[in-house]
């Protein structure tokens, strides 16, 4: 039987039960709204799950019956029949007539629920929660507010909002029935992931021990584990499993405590040191290691701290042996490592793949961007062209300068450097010009610098052509017996009219070493290129460079990390304690060595140090170290910062400018 039959033998018998027999005998007959059994008919078609035939009479229903008691219900089951029949546009239209035309409904707040899915199906994620924010503040209750809060929350997530996303999961987690929490917890700790410390604790601080305290707590533990702050999350994660010990995530945190306190297991005060001791580099790692025992017995010597162990290991000047001594290293237990000079990067990645602090001591480029527990305190090309052209152009207030370099790599690299920097800081490069690192004459490329390489066309001597041509100056001399004075007029024309160099710029950088800086330097004067700024690299720091080219060299100026003659009493005592020491000076390879063994032992000497992500944290945030090398500082990618000296060249002796 239909239900629409059903309904009209049950209101027939209704009628008929409730009438007495003086009424029966004159009672009309029962009215039934068509509309209704219309409706009761798109009911059973739904009941039945025959959504297509359902709609028509839905349909029909609302065409017919526009205003009808039950047009608010057909609106929201066409709606969910559109929804499912994946007509999401059809399904939008039903819901938005539902909630213009009847806000007062039941079916309302489901309706704008919906609307809200809709929304974020298509992927419009503003409008979710800009809707649902407006849902919110119309006072629904019960399972529609809750979906509301998780809907939002997704829009949240989606659009890299997580701070928010979890702050609505929780909102709704509270209105939640038990059978809804489990979901919503789930998205909780999804969104929890990428969150800040200081978001979690902004949460842990509302909920106290509720649900989900736990998995927030749980979470900030893992975050300070994958930062490595080892110390932080010990604490955490310990608390954590003390607080909840029954939370399914215990196990996991009390196996995390446990192999974080396995990363405590190294010797806190020894340090390795890695330097070529043998092999073609074997001279500079000899110079290098003075530069670390010195620091090691100075720093041992003051008596208040713990003392230091140092445990040195042979790179052979070999790449190979150098990650070798690495591992036998981490053997050892050392804390962090200083070194090496040469064949850095092979030690670096075998430290970095080890989560060993390494201070390298190279040249060579993007060594620290190996990774975060790489550092390098070294002085770059970079530096020094940056400390030489920001002197010239602030300074001196130079602007147009030329460049004079070996065609090598060494050349190249600070001729690229040095034409950027003058960019950068508004001036000029008008000639630029490389030479064979072969030859000992450079006469062609000082010719070409300055506009004397090609010889002037014979069709531009002028003069020439009018002492020749000129008949009447010609008869003149002979007339008066002065033939030899053609001949002598000649030649002045022609000393007359030898071309002027172009010297058009006021600083010439030439960054090569000092055996062929003082062959150039020289030949320079003797093309007429004077008056102008001599500009080196470090490499001119050179007592051989004043003996080749003593009056030519005078003024000169180059960049340095390290002035033994410094005035500054940090680097008078170090020089004055290493010649003690080893009868002689020390230059910048001691230096740096120095420092760099320094930093580290008085980083491993902290009380607040006790894992090796601590000395690395200490090294990234390591503030204006006074060293013989100037103030240190490393940037985020463990690059050494340094203020380099600049040096000029007075007499025989070198000068520090002041900048």
């Amino acid at each position: 039987m239909s239900l629409k039959n059903t309904i009209i033998i049950l209101i027939t018998a209704f009628f008929f039960a409730a009438c007495t027999p003086k009424q029966l005998q004159t009672a009309r007959p029962v009215y039934v709204d068509p509309g209704d059994i219309l409706f009761a008919q798109a009911e059973d078609l739904f009941q039945a799950k025959s959504y297509e035939k359902a709609i028509i009479k839905y349909t029909e229903y609302l065409s017919g019956f526009p205003k009808g008691r039950m047009a608010d219900a057909a609106l929201m089951k066409t709606g969910t029949i559109w929804s499912n029949l994946g007509n999401n546009a059809k399904a939008l239209d039903c819901y938005n007539r539902l909630i213009a035309d009847y806000p007062k409904s039941p079916f309302t707040p489901d309706a704008m629920v919906e609307v809200l899915f809709m929304l974020y199906n298509e992927g419009k994620y503003d409008e979710v929660i800009k809707q649902a924010n407006d849902i919110i503040g119309s006072n629904i209750k019960g399972i529609n507010i809750v979906r509301t809060y998780i809907i939002l929350g997704d829009a949240y997530l989606v659009t890299g909002s997580p701070k928010d996303a979890v702050n609505f999961y929780i909102l709704g987690l509270n209105k939640a029935e038990v059978t809804e929490k489990e979901l919503i917890i789930a998205k909780i700790n999804k969104a929890a992931e990428p969150l800040d410390t200081a978001d979690i604790i902004f949460f842990l601080n509302q909920l106290k021990n509720k649900p989900p305290a736990g998995y927030l707590m749980y979470r900030l533990g893992q975050n300070k584990a994958e930062k490595e702050k080892y110390d932080d999350a010990e604490k955490i994660l310990s608390q954590f499993i003390e607080r909840f010990p029954e939370h399914e995530n215990a196990s996991k945190a009390q196996k995390l405590v446990e192999e974080i306190k396995k990363k405590a297991v190294y010797s806190k005060y020894t340090i390795g040191c890695l330097l070529p001791l043998s092999g073609p580099y074997e001279s500079f790692g000899r110079r290098a290691l003075k530069g670390v025992e010195l620091a090691m017995n100075q720093f041992c010597s003051q008596g208040i701290q713990h003392a230091v162990k140092l445990i040195i290991k042979d790179t052979e000047s070999n790449a190979d042996r150098a990650a070798a001594a690495v591992k036998e290293l981490f053997e050892e237990h050392v804390a962090a490592i200083v070194g090496p000079i040469f064949t850095a990067e092979s030690a670096a990645l075998s430290a970095q793949d080890k989560n060993i602090p390494i201070i390298t001591i190279t040249q060579k480029n993007d060594i620290a961007d190996i990774g975060d527990y790489v550092f390098n305190n070294f002085f770059t090309p970079a530096m020094q062209v940056h400390a030489l052209v920001s002197y010239v152009t602030e300074k001196l207030e130079l602007g147009s300068f030329a460049i004079l370099y070996p065609d090598d790599n060494y050349g190249t690299t600070f001729m690229n450097l040095f034409w950027d920097e003058v960019t950068a800081y508004g001036g000029k490069i008008v000639g630029v010009e490389s030479y064979n690192v072969k030859h000992t004459d450079f006469a062609d490329p000082i010719k070409k610098l300055v506009g004397l390489y090609y010889e002037v066309p014979d069709d531009l001597k002028t003069t020439d052509i009018l002492i020749e041509n000129d008949e009447d100056i010609v008869a003149e001399y002979y007339e008066e017996g002065k033939e030899d004075n053609i001949n002598k007029d000649q030649e002045k024309n022609k000393e007359e009219q030898k071309p002027e160099p172009i010297v058009d710029f006021d600083a010439i950088f030439i960054p090569d070493a000092p055996e062929r800086a003082g062959l150039i330097i020289p030949q320079l004067a003797f093309y007429d290129v004077k008056n102008i700024y001599l500009l080196g690299t470090n490499l001119w720091h050179c007592d051989s460079l004043i003996k080749m080219a003593r009056r030519y060299v005078q003024n000169a100026i180059m960049p340095d990390v390290f002035f033994a003659e410094s005035s500054l009493k940090q680097v008078a005592d170090f020089v004055a304690v290493f010649e003690q020491t080893f009868k002689k000076k020390p230059g910048f390879i001691e230096a740096v060595a120095y420092d760099s063994a320094m930093i580290l032992f008085q980083i491993v000497s902290r009380p607040d140090i006790r894992y090796r992500s601590s000395i690395k944290n200490a090294l990234i945030n390591l503030n204006n170290f006074q060293g013989v090398t100037g103030i240190t500082s490393f940037n985020h990618n463990g690059e050494a910062k340094k203020r380099l000296y600049l040096l000029r060249i007075k007499g025989e002796k070198f000068v520090e400018l002041e900048y």
